[in-house]
């Protein structure tokens, strides 16, 4: 008898703490009090820019962050389900939508670097050199070399189909194409990987190629043309829209990414590791193509 009424308060405590949200006072258990959530696009948290400016924003305003790294499209879906308090991409059109929906108050740059097409040195499809519309057209037209998408919704993905499609094609027409074009449906490391294990080309961003060097057996093949410029903004959820975010801290953040210390870190970080700047900061003067 004793035992099942241990068992039976054990089970209603349970039961009490998943309806609470293990709180107890009904906030979401997925958003972790006194701790700031950011969800970040991949070439951010790749090349370790997260993992050096974290330590310091924690230090400085005393608390935790917990730092998500996500393609910019399931960024963005985090931020409109309010499971985050900050976001940080690189998709102007999208940035501009998310903050007119209301679901983040403003959308400020702070650094930008260059997309890239990569490829293996001997660039079976003669592409080096040329500008990105022309090559994606000799892409398409030849099928001499084999192309890996990201195709994941992320910002690179969303920049790879605004290139086709300012070379003239639709993006349904690219993902017919047959033999040489693979949507790989992952980040961009792991694309990176798997574009130089089949000798194939992609675009990246500048950043994560340069994180990624030491492992694979890619170059750069086209490395200009004004759109390939990429820009990375950090946008703070709307608390008027949403009461269960952390909007002073998540200000607090957007204050310290474009603080004259951290943009000049930001733009001398890369040195040390990969010999030359990752990020160029922007805060304030936000380049155009």
């Amino acid at each position: 008898m004793q035992k099942i009424i241990v068992i039976s308060l054990l089970c209603g405590l349970l039961l009490f703490i998943l309806l609470t949200g293990c709180g107890g006072n009904g906030t979401d258990p997925l958003k972790p009090q006194g701790r700031l959530l950011v969800a970040t696009t991949t070439s951010l948290y790749d090349t370790g820019l997260w993992g050096y400016l974290e330590p310091m924003f924690e230090e400085e305003y005393d608390t935790e962050l917990d730092i998500l790294s996500a393609g910019t499209g399931i960024a963005l879906e985090y931020g409109r389900r309010g499971d985050v308090d900050v976001i940080t991409i690189h998709s102007k059109s999208r940035e501009l939508e998310y903050v007119a929906e209301g679901h983040g108050v403003e959308r400020v740059p702070f650094a930008y670097n260059y997309f890239l097409i990569v490829g293996p040195e001997s660039d079976p499809a003669g592409i080096r050199g040329m500008a990105p519309e022309d090559a994606f057209r000799k892409l398409f037209n030849t099928g001499s070399g084999t192309f890996v998408s990201r195709g994941d919704d992320s910002g690179t993905h969303a920049k790879e189909k605004s290139i086709w499609a300012s070379a003239g094609y639709e993006y349904t027409d690219i993902q017919n194409a047959r033999g040489w074009y693979v949507e790989g449906g992952k980040g961009m490391g792991p694309t990176l990987l798997m574009a130089s294990e089949m000798q194939g080309y992609t675009l990246t961003d500048m950043g994560t190629f340069l994180s990624y060097k030491g492992e694979i057996a890619l170059v750069p093949i086209v490395e200009e043309g004004d759109i390939l410029l990429n820009v990375y903004s950090i946008i703070a959820g709307n608390a008027e829209n949403n009461s269960k975010l952390n909007a002073e801290m998540a200000q607090n953040l957007v204050d310290f990414i474009t603080s004259d210390k951290i943009q000049q870190l930001i733009g001398d970080y890369g040195f040390d590791v990969y010999g030359m700047q990752l990020f160029i900061p922007c805060a304030g003067n936000e380049p155009v193509s």
